[in-house]
């Protein structure tokens, strides 16, 4: 494939496409995997939040695989399977959006990022689990959450999406590599290349598929900010891509912003999770863990859990029965990353597209494959000012961010990026025919000429022409997918397995009771603590 060089390409990402691509590979690439996870707000008609509890005939949201809760009971999750196309990943999603709207009576799925109106903060509910120990641990991690940051920010929603090469274009790779790392550690490696160089282009995913411009005035609930008034309920950034990822979003603590985990290395990675889940931090000490006699956070470190660490993507491995995430990537390393930082596209049913999806398959093979030099505390922090900038200004005329310390604009930086996401659009799309990854990686390009066609810009656009506060829009595009969703119900077989699924989750979480009961919740705790402690002293 020596033809598909050009001068923004590097010799590496080059001779890496070529090996995955060349006949020997085979249909490596074609192995891929991705799944996506889903946040939506149970909503009422209103657009109001729903104070119901999570709908039985979903299931239990402690074990059931792909429908749970996240922070509020109101908060509803939808995880697909990983599967073999963007086209299949998206069937599953909307399968799951179907089999919801079925159970879900007179609510809505709220699909906006930023929520609609909020009850008092005090008043938001905090997921349920049951009453097993491992429940009642994911209640009172909320708690502690809440404690922390506040029940409102957790009703931010979005759209995560999990990405992985196959093991065998891992090998294929490391073949022509000299280097005695195992086959884990290499894999583990080149994952963590794969996150640096997504840390260091994210900025590109903000701005094509931010759809978070606006917010309702009262989410901030009387904090500062520098939003501009769109409407006597509506603030917004007239530039703005994502107002969810900007820090009025997902605003980290001090704790948080000093958290650097190291990526250049899975052991460097690890050693700042573990310290940051077990060393102390002096504000959320002088909260305590109890309050009037029962637990309020399950510790007072830094991190309660590794998962707490607010990132835009994240080294993940399936883990075992009881096991910690962390214990799971020194064991067997690094199996898939989570890209976190998706905006729920409000023009979009099941809230991300299949052109969307193709899209991020070839953007992260970029990142897998391009050189990735190490990620230094002065270039994570170039990085994220270039994300932040972006979020709050990303189609501001001329906008300029900072690579390796010079000033770059957003239009040429990404015009280079696109050179080789266009490559490896090319490359997936001659392994299965036709050219629809090829046009998916166009439609974005389309972007970069005119920031009128962004996500971000519709969403203002039609707030105007429709005269619109930001709940009113957000109400309008959620009942119309509602609409979608229960016009198409699904039928026979499908609608079984689904019952049989929610009736096994539930079974599954009394099980989990009834061998609980009795069991001291004190005693459980703190040997999930000491797991940690023990398995990562720092």
């Amino acid at each position: 494939m020596s033809d598909i060089q050009t001068p923004l390409q590097s010799e590496a990402f080059v001779q890496r496409l070529s090996v995955l691509t060349s006949p020997a590979a085979r249909d490596v690439l074609a192995r891929s995997l991705r799944g996506i996870e889903k946040e939506s707000l149970r909503v009422t008609h209103d657009g109001a939040l729903a104070m119901t509890p999570h709908p039985h005939a979903l299931g239990s949201a402690l074990t059931h695989p792909s429908l749970t809760t996240d922070y509020s009971e109101a908060l509803l999750e939808l995880i697909t399977p990983a599967e073999a196309t963007p086209e299949q990943v998206i069937a599953r999603l909307d399968e799951l959006h179907r089999f919801v709207y079925a159970q879900l009576d007179n609510e809505l799925l709220w699909n906006n990022s930023m929520p609609g109106p909020l009850p008092a903060d005090d008043q938001i509910p905090i997921a349920e689990y049951g009453t097993s120990n491992i429940g009642r641990l994911k209640h009172v991690y909320r708690h502690g959450l809440a404690l922390r940051y506040g029940r409102t920010m957790q009703c931010i929603a979005g759209i995560h999406y999990n990405y992985s090469l196959s093991e065998e274009a891992w090998r294929l790779l490391q073949a022509q590599r000299s280097g005695a790392a195992s086959a884990v550690d290499f894999q583990s490696a080149c994952y963590l290349a794969l996150i640096r160089n997504f840390r260091r282009t994210n900025w590109l995913l903000m701005y094509l598929f931010g759809a978070s411009p606006a917010l309702d005035r009262a989410f901030l609930r009387g904090r500062a900010h520098s939003l501009e008034t769109f409407d006597e309920s509506t603030l917004y950034r007239p530039y703005a891509t994502s107002l969810r990822m900007s820090d009025l979003g997902y605003s980290n603590t001090t704790a948080q912003a000093a958290l650097q985990p190291n990526y250049d290395t899975l052991p460097g990675y690890l050693e700042a999770l573990a310290r940051a889940v077990s060393e102390p931090y002096p504000p959320y000490e002088a909260l305590g863990t109890h309050r009037q006699g029962s637990w309020v956070q399950i510790n007072t470190n830094v991190l309660q859990i590794e998962n707490e660490f607010y990132s835009t993507i994240r080294p993940k491995r399936v883990t075992r029965s009881g096991e910690r995430p962390l214990h799971a990537l020194a064991s067997r390393g690094i199996q898939y990353i989570e890209a976190r930082c998706l905006d729920i596209d409000p023009f979009e049913p099941c809230g991300i597209s299949v052109e969307t999806a193709r899209f991020l398959d070839a953007y992260l093979l970029v990142c897998a494959l391009d050189d990735s030099p190490a990620l230094p505390p002065q270039a994570y922090a170039e990085a994220n000012a270039n994300f932040g900038s972006v979020t709050l200004e990303g189609r501001k005329p001329g906008l300029a961010l900072v690579r390796e310390g010079r000033a770059v604009s957003l239009r040429d930086w990404a015009d280079e990026l696109f050179e080789r996401i266009e490559t490896a659009a090319r490359a997936l799309d001659s392994l299965r025919g036709g050219g629809d990854y090829a046009a998916a990686v166009a439609a974005q390009r389309a972007k970069l000429a005119d920031p009128e066609t962004t996500p971000s810009a519709r969403v203002l656009r039609l707030m105007r022409e429709r005269g619109q506060s930001f709940v009113a829009f957000g109400l309008a595009q959620s009942e119309a997918h509602a609409a979608y969703f229960r016009a198409r119900p699904l039928e026979g077989d499908a609608v079984t397995a689904f019952k049989a699924l929610a009736e096994q989750s539930l079974a599954e979480q009394a099980e989990l009771e009834r061998r609980d009961a009795g069991a001291s919740f004190d005693d459980f705790v703190h040997d999930y603590r000491n797991y940690t402690l023990e398995r990562f002293s720092v």
